[in-house]
């Protein structure tokens, strides 16, 4: 006998974004970053989610969904109507993803070319995988590693870490120090918003 379904909210670093975690896998071995309607499919979860007014993004990754509210909506008020809406749209057996957002094109670092594959791309990899990536997901996030150049590692912040206030101290003391002591070469990390103000 399978257990029932069950949808729980738990609250992220971020004010601005809530984690309902699922006790079944939703997109095993994978990660998705929905920035609006647009890119999600229409009959799907993400799709079902962006119909609630105050939801305004969505990353999903193994059995939870992260959702980031409108300015001005309180979590308080629609957690659990998100919380009942999920698990009785799972329960029906609907899909939860017809359609992957668009793949994100490389970096563009002040005008130059795409970033190049890099000898040291794996260590970083291996590192953000196995000491980062696990703590990240735990507050509804992710750290996506982007390329490296210069002494730069190049991260893009989503989900929880989204525009996190307590992102850029997750970033420079923790992420950037790390790799700072177990990659020779590595100088700074930077995140993809930070670039793209550049």
């Amino acid at each position: 006998m399978n257990s029932p379904l069950q949808v729980y909210a738990e609250t992220t670093p971020n004010p601005a974004t809530m984690k309902f975690v699922v006790n079944l896998p939703l997109l095993p071995n994978k990660s998705a970053e929905f920035l609006g309607p647009e890119m999600a499919g229409n009959d799907d979860l993400i799709g079902a989610l962006f119909r609630f007014p105050y939801i305004k993004s969505i990353y999903i990754a193994s059995n939870f969904v992260t959702l980031t509210k409108v300015e001005g909506a309180e979590w308080y008020e629609y957690m659990n109507e998100i919380r009942t809406y999920i698990r009785d749209f799972l329960e029906a057996g609907n899909p939860v993803l017809t359609k992957m957002p668009p793949a994100k094109a490389p970096i563009q670092v002040a005008g130059q070319e795409p970033l190049p594959e890099h000898e040291i791309d794996g260590k970083i990899t291996e590192i953000l995988d196995e000491y980062i990536r696990p703590a990240v997901e735990q507050d509804g996030g992710e750290i996506a590693y982007r390329g490296f150049k210069d002494g730069t590692v190049f991260v893009a912040m989503r989900g929880s870490c989204a525009g996190c206030p307590s992102s850029t101290l997750t970033l420079k003391a923790g992420i950037e120090q790390l790799l700072k002591r177990m990659v020779p070469g590595v100088e700074q990390v930077v995140a993809e918003s930070d670039v793209e103000q550049a």
